[in-house]
């Protein structure tokens, strides 16, 4: 299976659609959720075409693997977040709806147990 270079977040990367940026730099973009599931809901992707995490962690340099995850905890700075939750799905068959790699923080309420 190869990239889908026309998902929504390929065109957000490309600024062919809007997003509500909260953070950007050479490695990530990130914006808030559309249909947040808690009060502070950001999603971070990075800057490439990765369709999942297995993509990512086999297929991004050392530098970018770094920058991203650093991306992240700039992210958390930035919104002031000393307790958050982050989350990323590898595949439709756990709940990954976009097919390019992303990371949710979620934070804002308690939000007791991973799962159920």
């Amino acid at each position: 299976m190869t990239y889908d270079t026309s998902n929504i977040f390929a065109k957000m990367l490309r600024g062919e659609i809007p997003c509500n940026k909260v953070y950007e730099d050479t490695f990530a973009l990130a914006f808030h959720d559309i249909a947040p599931a808690a009060p502070v809901h950001i999603l971070v992707i990075p800057k490439g075409e990765y369709r999942n995490f297995a993509e990512f962690s086999t297929h991004a340099t050392p530098e970018m693997l770094q920058g991203f995850f650093v991306s992240i905890e700039k992210i958390a700075a930035q919104q002031k977040l000393n307790d958050y939750r982050l989350i990323s799905n590898n595949g439709a068959g756990v709940g990954q709806s976009v097919q390019h790699f992303h990371v949710h923080i979620l934070a804002g309420k308690p939000m007791g147990k991973l799962l159920p």
